[in-house]
């Protein structure tokens, strides 16, 4: 066989794998079902580790969104999931009310809490906003240090979490 002939079967060859597996991706045929939990998983990992990025960015009340010199709570968390394509609302209130309720005990990676917390809290409305970082952790901005890990299960947040939220 000339080099030509074979350099034309080998790109027929090719095409007609391509086109095959193509198919079979498209249709799910001969694939074992990927589970939504886990790409949605992934997509909430890759957000809480592009939140980590930002640890020690110090927090103001009110921070713009152009920026990432500073964040608060809501800010950040409208910053971070932007960049996986999930366009949050500006603030944790209207934050609150996206997506599909979730229990505490069935938290995901990359879900969002809710808290009743600081000067504006009166122990029912939402005032801050944070990602459940998975292991009992949240990943969010407050006060000193600004952008930061706590345990969702102790000290102020365990007594002033409201609720969570499922965006992914």
């Amino acid at each position: 066989m000339k080099k030509h002939q074979w350099f034309k079967q080998a790109v027929i060859v090719g095409m007609c794998t391509t086109i095959g597996l193509s198919t079979l991706m498209a249709t799910g045929a001969g694939t074992a079902p990927v589970a939504a939990a886990s790409v949605t998983a992934s997509t909430g990992q890759s957000i809480v580790n592009f939140g980590k990025k930002y640890l020690g960015t110090r927090y103001q009340f009110g921070a713009s969104t152009s920026t990432t010199r500073y964040f608060d709570c809501s800010s950040f968390t409208k910053y971070i999931f932007a960049k996986y394509g999930v366009n949050l609302p500006r603030t944790s209130v209207a934050q609150s009310k996206v997506g599909k309720a979730v229990s505490k005990a069935n938290l995901r990676v990359g879900d969002l809490v809710f808290f009743s917390s600081g000067s504006r809290a009166n122990g029912k409305n939402v005032t801050h906003v944070a990602v459940y970082a998975g292991n009992g952790k949240i990943l969010h901005t407050y006060g000193s240090p600004g952008v930061t890990v706590s345990d969702l299960n102790s000290g102020n947040w365990k007594r002033t979490y409201l609720k969570a939220r499922r965006v992914l």
